[in-house]
């Protein structure tokens, strides 16, 4: 990656396995902006509670995401990688920034209203506020870049208008304007089952995505059986138009092989997908084998894994900390912190 970022924070939520959209979607270039920027990468735990969960599966999610954000490439000697609970300024914060916040802007959040779904006044209001804990995160370490995929950026805009309101309101140039890093051909990795619908682990269809842990075999099914059309690859990428099935796995061979959509068609149109699908999946495993193996490696290890972790939480909240002593300083609540 030749862009140079200043300070780069995302995080991710420790439900379930990484998969393929994950992957390519986000963590890919996580690990590659290592060798451009300080990254600061937060496994989300706070927010996954904002839906029901049982305590021993997320303290299990927790270590198992952290096992395969490593094993994706991030190097916690490089960036900074910790759970959200273990630094509370993201709580604290939080509240200050909810108080700066509008509620007209939180009714336009689209994500609260497909999670609600019709059960909107059953949903808890962590699920509601979920945005605002977000900006948090991101300004807690007056972060410059966040990448984020196409489904999030309502979200970053949300965090720059709280940031511009809070140092409008209180006279203060404190929080830096985050902007948004989408980069790369398969930001938006969409499921193999419907070439509509995003990849995603909440599907009920294990069949729909690839998952980080699939061995050879099933990575190699799952793409035989992918869905797409009787009609042959295109030469050039416009015969993609109408056709989302072929685009996504097109997206896809030109993601793991750093090309073009156009690189792609330019070496495979014509061909159907009984050719094209074989060799989309040989790619797929070479890239996903290293990945698996050593996730597979590293997850049952918690006391390295906790150590990990724990070195990250001091080293945000060295970051983290007097930042919130300048917000309480802004706001009137002193310097006793």
């Amino acid at each position: 990656m030749s862009r140079v970022f200043g300070r780069v924070f995302s995080g991710i939520q420790p439900t379930g396995n990484l998969h393929l959209g994950n992957y390519l979607g986000a963590i890919r270039n996580w690990v590659r902006m290592q060798d451009s920027a300080e990254c600061i990468y937060c496994v989300v735990d706070l927010h996954a509670i904002t839906v029901a969960q049982d305590p021993k599966t997320l303290a299990r999610g927790i270590r198992e995401m952290t096992a395969a954000l490593i094993a994706s490439g991030i190097d916690p000697e490089r960036a900074i990688l910790f759970p959200q609970s273990q630094v509370r300024v993201h709580a604290e914060l939080a509240w200050v920034l909810m108080c700066t916040a509008r509620v007209g802007w939180l009714n336009r959040m689209t994500q609260f209203k497909e999670k609600s779904g019709k059960d909107r006044e059953g949903a808890s209001v962590g699920l509601y506020t979920y945005p605002v804990l977000q900006a948090a995160d991101i300004l807690a370490y007056k972060a410059t870049h966040v990448p984020v995929g196409e489904d999030q950026k309502q979200h970053l805009e949300l965090a720059r208008d709280i940031a511009a309101k809070f140092n409008n309101d209180f006279g203060v140039e404190l929080f830096p304007l985050p902007e948004p890093v989408i980069e790369g051909p398969a930001t938006r990795v969409m499921s193999l089952r419907d070439g509509t619908a995003k990849m995603s682990k909440s599907d009920p269809s294990d069949a729909s995505r690839i998952n980080l842990t699939d061995d050879a075999d099933t990575i190699a099914q799952k793409i035989k059986r992918a869905k797409s059309d009787a009609d042959a690859l295109p030469s050039e990428p416009a015969g993609l138009a109408g056709r989302p099935e072929a685009a996504n796995l097109v997206g896809l061979m030109a993601a793991l092989t750093d090309r073009s959509v156009a690189q792609v068609l330019a070496d495979h149109g014509g061909q159907g997908f009984g050719q094209f699908k074989p060799a989309l999946a040989e790619v797929m495993v070479a890239a996903l084998g290293p990945i698996t193996a050593r996730f597979n490696a590293l997850k049952d290890d918690s006391i390295a894994l906790d150590s990990i972790l724990a070195t990250g939480a001091a080293r945000a909240r060295a970051i983290a900390e007097p930042v919130l002593a300048e917000v309480h300083r802004a706001v009137g609540f002193g310097d006793w912190l």
